[in-house]
């Protein structure tokens, strides 16, 4: 998970090909690993 203030949409995607790619760089594994970025914003209140 990122920051949403520090990361934009376009950094995200950039994040997931980099450590895409430092997988399939530095690790054997047998099928797909599925990285996944997440960029979340939520608002939650309360009522009491």
């Amino acid at each position: 998970m990122v920051v949403p203030e520090k990361v934009s949409d376009e950094d995200a995607r950039v994040i997931a090909q980099q450590i895409r790619d430092r997988i399939q760089d530095e690790m054997q594994f047998p099928g797909q690993i599925k990285v996944s970025v997440i960029r979340e914003t939520r608002a939650i209140e309360i009522a009491k």
